[in-house]
């Protein structure tokens, strides 16, 4: 049994750092990278694709709606051509920036609100995919597993997988429960590897109702940004190494 480590990272600002990301590269397989519209810029793109390059940590695109105040967590409109652009253009800058720097662009996440409503939303979740598809028609889409993204991906044709969040409530229809609501966030080291480990080796989410729904458990997304992020981070690896879980970057399905 194996499974991957991602962490969204590369999002600290000019002289506004966010996050430990050398120390949490460390730990996970993956890292997904702000494309500079939610939060990074150039030369933290670029500090951070080559420190994961050197890790040998796979490395992935993350784009997300052009919000730097509210981090991209703030829902949007927008037509859905002009998604398909400003993922295009986004998707775009982490390839040339990678390339620039001997690297490669393994995946694609999308970010925050992005990803909350294309979760809910297939057409929208088609939408952002086939931009990326339009760039690389072999990237790995990373999923949230069993929600609308998943069956976008599915019917695009695309490699994808599957991913759960290890510091974060779901809800019975497999997406996450609502930043501020309560029980939304996992705090707790422990819990949240124990959670880890359930989820992954049952191939399955556990809602908060106690629902079991079955789920592709390719990648785990440890965040990057949170006060507990590197704790839980080396808390979820320790305990799927084990239970004998072997950890290496994500490998796509059909």
């Amino acid at each position: 049994m194996k499974v991957d480590l991602n962490a969204d990272m590369g999002e600290s600002f000019g002289p506004w750092p966010m996050g430990d990301d050398a120390a949490i590269l460390k730990v996970v397989t993956s890292a997904n990278i702000a494309c500079g519209i939610h939060a990074g810029d150039w030369d933290v793109m670029a500090s951070t694709m080559a420190i994961a390059r050197d890790e040998g940590v796979g490395i992935g695109a993350h784009p997300g709606f052009p919000d730097l105040q509210g981090f991209g967590r703030r829902r949007m409109q927008m037509p859905h051509t002009s998604l398909t652009n400003l993922v295009i253009w986004q998707f775009g800058a982490s390839l040339g920036m990678a390339r620039a720097l001997d690297a490669q662009v393994r995946h694609f996440k999308l970010h925050g609100a992005l990803a909350n409503m294309t979760s809910e939303d297939y057409d929208l979740a088609r939408a952002a995919y086939e931009g990326a598809l339009r760039v690389d028609p072999d990237i790995i889409l990373l999923v949230l597993a069993g929600t609308a993204q998943e069956k976008a991906a599915r019917d695009l044709g695309a490699t994808w997988a599957g991913e759960i969040f290890a510091d974060r409530a779901y809800n019975d229809d497999a997406t996450l429960v609502t930043r501020g609501q309560p029980g939304a966030m996992v705090h707790d080291p422990t819990e949240a590897a124990e959670r880890m480990v359930k989820f992954v080796k049952s191939g399955a989410i556990f809602s908060v109702s106690g629902r079991e729904v079955p789920a592709a458990c390719d990648s785990i997304c440890l965040h990057g940004d949170g006060p507990e992020a590197l704790a839980i981070a080396r808390s979820v690896r320790a305990a799927l190494e084990a239970d004998g879980i072997e950890l290496r970057p994500m490998e796509g399905r059909r």
